[in-house]
């Protein structure tokens, strides 16, 4: 009796400390939650700090710029700011449309045919024509100024904007193709060859069984190179000019020579935002499994 009152006196007491090391485990387990997610809460609020202040500004008046702390919220908000705006940026913001839209369309195409090619064609030195066509993401914009603003001079595109989405289609490829090479890797080449056995050409196998397979690759490449466009300025100030001028370019353009209108200048600022988060904010859900479909990829 003796024995077993200890063994079980034993027990009951390994029962309760395997219920104690479990309950510290799981309160220190919901401590480090807390901590991570308090952390994670003053990184946003310090990186939507300027995004909040820009649009605290825009809504003030001009001489409530002047007086008042950026990130204070304005006393009296006010909508004048984004209507002088729109009135400034209603053409660039247009042709910004319009050139990234092309330049957008047209890179992706040409880019995601490339990277079909180069994931499911063996040719000889192909792996020598990619490495040579990736390497052009990697040459910096100063150094083709010269030559592409002659050739587009040369082409009658300069102050266009066919010329701004043949520049933009034409230096979007090579990332597009290196994007694309890694989705379309990941496409069953059982599939292609069952498809080439039942007659099927490379064009036909590329639109009828690769591009349907791959939409979220398509989306995520999309939204990528929609907002590299969007947010360029370097070819817009080259090649284009006062017909051509995107919306990067004018906002640039409304700084004063003797004073700067704050209020207009940050109300500019959230229309050039508003079409890239919109299209974030529509496509979200896409990106991120696009962007896990990579991390899956690499790993």
């Amino acid at each position: 009796m003796k024995t077993r009152a200890t063994a079980s006196g034993l027990c009951g007491n390994g029962r309760g400390s395997a219920m104690d090391s479990s309950a510290n485990g799981s309160a220190s387990t919901r401590v480090l939650y807390v901590l991570f997610y308090a952390l994670l809460l003053l990184f946003a609020v310090f990186y939507l700090l300027p995004f909040w202040g820009a649009l605290t500004t825009s809504l003030k008046q001009a001489r409530e710029v002047a007086i008042t702390n950026p990130l204070a919220f304005p006393s009296s908000p006010t909508f004048s700011p984004y209507l002088e705006a729109f009135a400034q940026l209603k053409r660039p913001l247009l042709n910004s449309v319009l050139i990234t839209v092309g330049g957008t369309l047209g890179s992706v195409f040409l880019g995601s045919i490339c990277g079909y090619a180069f994931a499911k064609y063996r040719f000889r030195y192909d792996n020598l024509i990619f490495t040579l066509l990736v390497s052009a993401i990697f040459l910096p914009y100063q150094a083709i100024l010269v030559p592409l603003f002659q050739t587009i001079r040369a082409l009658g595109l300069y102050n266009t904007i066919p010329g701004l989405i043949l520049v933009h289609t034409a230096y979007g490829i090579p990332m597009c193709a290196l994007m694309f090479r890694g989705f379309y890797g990941d496409v069953p080449d059982c599939l292609i060859k069952q498809a080439m056995m039942d007659g099927n050409g490379p064009w036909r196998i590329y639109t009828k069984i690769v591009l349907p397979s791959t939409k979220i690759a398509t989306v995520t490449v999309l939204v990528f190179q929609f907002t590299s466009i969007w947010n360029e300025m370097l070819f817009g100030l080259i090649i284009g000019g006062p017909d051509s001028m995107p919306a990067t370019i004018a906002l640039n353009n409304m700084m004063g020579t003797l004073a700067a209108e704050w209020n207009v200048q940050m109300a500019g600022s959230m229309w050039l935002a508003l079409p890239v988060l919109i299209l974030y904010i529509a496509m979200g859900k896409y990106l991120i499994r696009g962007y896990m479909a990579g991390a899956v990829t690499a790993s």
